[in-house]
This record gives structure tokens, C-alpha cells and sequence, in this order.
């Protein structure tokens, strides 16, 4: 299916890794313009190399999103250096995992600005920029809007519906993020601007690697019987991998998803289908 989103400027925070990389992609070989970042540039420089040839315009820069400051920088850089963004992409940030006996103030606002903060300060940025342009264009509350103005896609987390003990204030700033992006959507529908969440499951990034190799020492198994008892809780008896998640990241922020607003949707192979 041609997503039609052919010259859309498109920004993906956390573009450098894992569902956020392949989305980059995803998006270029659509012939999108794609514009990436990450708090380090040496990610960034990687990430641009890794991504040479895959279609379109690229265009990164590294900045810290968790402070709203340079978040507004970076905003008026890409529209400054690229052009108008069309759509933006929310893949930065992850909360550290810190057990429970382990919490404290600390924890809970670093998890917060991981996660939510780095989202929001961003999104806000963007949005106003978007609704600026939607009003210039005569679009305004109350009227029918057949033409998209805009789409953020947040990528959350199902942590957000249902918490570990591990991982709560990550849980947290997830749960807000659903939140918020409800919300916003309600208002931004107003003037043809589409906000929606989509929720991964457990994929198999780099970090997820990690992970279960630390798992496997802790049960003094190796990786890939790790990788079975983890896979083994899903209906279809594998992890994700960050290309499905991308792909469904892609549709629902373009037009083809045009009547999608508000949404939280869930892509974790039926796990938590309850949910």
C-alpha cells in the first residue's frame, strides 16, 4: 500500500536505535524527508551512516529533549534547515528499570523526564507550529476537516496499561503519556491535526538483548533459552521485532489512517490482548 507520504517532513526523536532507526527508515523509503535525534551526536553520526541510501532527504542533530529549551531549538532547527514538519515521531527515552526497595525522589523524576518530559516539551513545540499553519490555511474549530494538517505519533509502551515492579516509573510516565495524548488529540482533532500512541510489546532492540542476556546470567541460562521462557508468553511465540512496530507507526500517521485520532494501539503479538 503507497502510504502517500512522498516529500512529508518527518522528525523522529530516539531516531537512532531500535524502533525509532527502523521507523527513520521506514519513512525514507516511503520518500519521506526524515529528520533524526538523539542526545548523543556520535549516535546520531551512526545512525546517518546506517541510514545512507535507504530513500529520501536525512537530516539529524543531537539534542537533550528532556529540557524544554532545547527542545524549542531543535523545532525551529528543522524547520529552519529542512522544512515545515509534517509529522513528528515520539521514540526517545526510556525510564531505568529501579526496584521498588529502590525508589525514591530521584527515581521518579528521572523516569519522568526519560520518558514524559522529553515527549511533551517536543510535542508542544511542534503541535503550536502545526496549528499555526492549519489557521493560516483557514482551518478552525467546529468545521469539517477532510485534509490532514498535521499527525504525532507517540511510541509508548504497554507499561503504561499494565506496570511491573520494576519498572514503575517508566509505567508511570507511560500511563501519562496515554493521557495526555488523548487529550491533545481531542483538542488538535479540531483544526485536522491527528495525535495517536502506539504501544509495543516486547521487541527485540539492542536493548532488549541486553536485557535478556542479563536475564540469562541471572538464571545461570544461556541467551536463548532466555529468549523461549520471554517469547513463549506470546500467542505467537516470538518477541517483535522493530520493523512491525515501525511499519504501524508509519501507517497510522499517514493519511491513510485518516479517521485514527486519539488512539492507543497495541502491538505486542496478543500478550495482553485483554488489554
Amino acid at each position: 500500500m503507497d502510504l502517500n507520504l512522498k516529500g512529508k517532513i518527518v522528525l523522529v526523536t530516539g531516531g537512532t536505535k531500535g524502533i525509532g532507526l527502523e521507523t527513520a527508515r521506514v519513512f525514507l523509503r516511503e520518500g519521506a524527508t526524515v529528520a533524526i535525534v538523539s542526545r548523543s551526536q556520535a549516535n546520531v553520526d551512526k545512525a546517518l551512516r546506517a541510514l545512507e541510501g535507504s530513500g529520501a532527504v536525512l537530516w539529524g542533530k543531537a539534542a537533550d529533549l528532556s529540557n524544554a529549551g532545547a527542545a524549542a531549538r531543535l523545532a525551529a532547527d528543522v524547520e529552519l534547515e529542512v522544512g515545515p514538519i509534517d509529522i513528528l515521531v515520539n521514540s526517545a527515552g526510556s525510564a531505568r528499570r529501579t526496584a521498588v526497595d529502590d525508589l525514591g525522589p530521584d527515581a521518579w523524576q528521572a523516569g519522568l523526564c526519560a520518558k514524559f518530559f522529553s515527549y511533551v516539551y517536543i510535542q508542544d513545540e511542534v503541535l503550536k507550529r502545526m496549528r499555526a499553519r492549519a489557521e493560516a490555511a483557514g482551518t478552525l474549530p467546529g468545521g469539517v476537516h477532510e485534509r490532514q494538517h498535521g499527525a504525532v505519533v507517540n511510541v509508548v509502551g504497554m507499561g503504561g496499561k499494565a506496570p511491573t515492579e520494576t519498572h514503575l516509573p517508566g509505567s508511570a510516565a507511560n500511563a501519562a503519556l496515554l493521557i495526555s495524548t488523548m487529550g491533545l488529540a481531542q483538542f488538535y482533532g479540531r483544526y485536522g491535526i491527528r495525535i495517536n500512541s502506539v504501544n509495543p510489546g516486547v521487541t527485540l532492540t539492542d536493548r532488549m538483548e541486553e536485557t535478556l542476556r542479563a536475564e540469562a546470567q541471572r538464571q545461570g541460562i544461556d541467551r536463548e533459552e532466555a529468549y523461549s521462557r520471554g517469547a513463549a508468553r506470546s500467542p505467537l511465540g516470538r518477541y517483535g521485532r522493530p520493523e512491525e512496530i515501525a511499519n504501524l507507526i508509519a501507517f497510522v500517521a499517514s493519511e491513510r489512517a485518516s479517521y485514527i485520532v486519539g488512539a492507543s494501539i497495541s502491538a505486542d503479538g496478543g500478550q495482553r490482548a485483554i488489554l
